[in-house]
């Protein structure tokens, strides 16, 4: 009976402890997460890449042909000066949109979404080696290609929307700016409005996915006064529209594959975590 008083005595004893060491577990507080959150505004213009464009339609036409190495250009929206921009919706020029966080570690990264609004325009009227069978009659040569015969813009417009991986690096602080090297990677779709004419036929696609973006950022942000900041910034991107569509109802596609070039000037806000 004495050894089976001890062993109770024992018992109870372990369980005070155990449950003295759960409770101090219970108790710790989480850690307060020590990153900033940002939004950022900007502008921008770009350049594009030469690209062969397919247009292919067998279901209410009959057509599959290729504009080789077309040229396109931006759309800035900046051409009648600041007085007439200002009295524009601010969406209609070239923008860009971003809302990030940045992680407060030894690593230095971040996690951003990014909605660049870009603008793509093929050029009219011009000389353009065409190959392929238009309604049943082969074609391969340097063809006039005006703008009842084929038109192409991606106006509202040609959209990157990614997801990016953020890295920094500060170059120089004091109390009241401090100035970081940025580097971003990301992927996303294309999430485009498009507007063509193909043999006379003129369609506008709305919004939509036409295909995917890949793209790589470099920059500089400079923090003031902690909670503001400015962004120049360069971006290099490859964009393959897997699927535009054209002709009457829509029922033709376009395809092509370019690169870009992104100049774009922002503004934003940080919303630190902690103190």
């Amino acid at each position: 009976m004495k050894n089976t008083t001890k062993v109770l005595i024992c018992l109870i004893l372990l369980l005070n402890v155990f449950h003295s060491k759960a409770q101090n577990k219970i108790e710790l507080k989480p850690k307060k997460m020590k990153g900033t959150f940002y939004l950022s505004w900007g502008y921008n213009r770009e350049g594009y890449t030469n690209s062969d464009i397919r247009f292919k339609n067998n279901t209410n036409d009959n057509y599959d042909f290729t504009l080789v190495n077309a040229a396109a250009h931006d759309r800035s929206g900046f051409q009648n000066g600041l007085r007439e921009f200002l009295k524009e919706d601010l969406t209609i020029p070239q923008y860009n949109f971003h809302i990030g966080y940045i992680f407060k570690d030894k690593h230095h990264l971040g996690i951003e979404w990014s909605w660049d609004h870009l603008k793509y325009v093929v050029y009219d009227n011009t000389n353009i080696h065409v190959t392929g069978n238009i309604r049943g009659n082969q074609i391969d040569k340097d063809t006039f290609v005006s703008s009842n015969f084929v038109h192409l813009q991606h106006t509202n417009g040609n959209n990157y929307m990614m997801l990016n991986i953020v890295k920094y690096h500060k170059l120089y602080s004091n109390k009241y700016i401090d100035v970081n090297l940025i580097g971003k990677a990301g992927i996303g779709p294309l999430v485009s409005y498009s507007i063509s004419t193909v043999l006379g036929e003129q369609w506008d696609t709305w919004f939509r996915i036409q295909g995917f973006v890949v793209g790589g950022t470099l920059g500089s942000r400079i923090n003031l006064f902690k909670y503001l900041f400015i962004q120049p910034s360069l971006q290099v991107a490859w964009a393959d529209y897997l699927s535009t569509g054209i002709g009457k109802d829509g029922a033709g596609r376009a395809t092509h594959v370019f690169g870009s070039y992104m100049v774009t000037l922002e503004g934003g806000f940080n919303i630190p975590l902690t103190k």
